[in-house]
């Protein structure tokens, strides 16, 4: 049966950090979907679609991170966050796509939702590092 590494590097290598970070910087990023440049760019009848969307993901992410809360207090084990999975990818990816955002455009809704893009940036690479890490799985 195949083990999911993501949830060795979330409780031994201290992912769960970059992960927390992202979890809340996707949530921010949910909560303001509609000063988003691309919802403005996207056509009206969809805007209300992805506001609905966003509201559905915010419980999903307040859960994540009660779990990972737990976790780390030892309460459930790192493996039964696999359950997750598919909502850390997507802060992490956010996260990530955001700051790259904020460096090409340098759009001040982007700019304004990192607050220091020159710390921001310093997370590309964790940032990186953990959508590698969280995808692994092992024999």
């Amino acid at each position: 049966m195949p083990v999911w590494m993501g949830g060795i590097f979330l409780k031994d290598e201290g992912g769960y950090e970059i992960v927390l970070k992202s979890l809340a910087h996707y949530k921010k990023r949910l909560q303001t979907i509609h000063a988003s440049p691309e919802l403005k760019e996207a056509a009206a009848m969809f805007a209300p679609v992805l506001q609905g969307q966003a509201q559905k993901r915010i419980p999903m992410i307040d859960e994540a991170k009660q779990r990972i809360d737990e976790m780390l207090k030892d309460s459930i084990s790192p493996q039964s966050l696999e359950q997750d999975l598919e909502i850390l990818e997507k802060a992490l990816e956010c996260r990530k796509a955001d700051i790259e955002k904020a460096q090409d455009t340098g759009k001040e809704y982007f700019m304004e939702l990192l607050v220091d893009l020159q710390e921001a940036a310093k997370d590309l690479e964790p940032l990186t590092n953990a959508l590698v890490k969280i995808k692994q799985y092992s024999d």
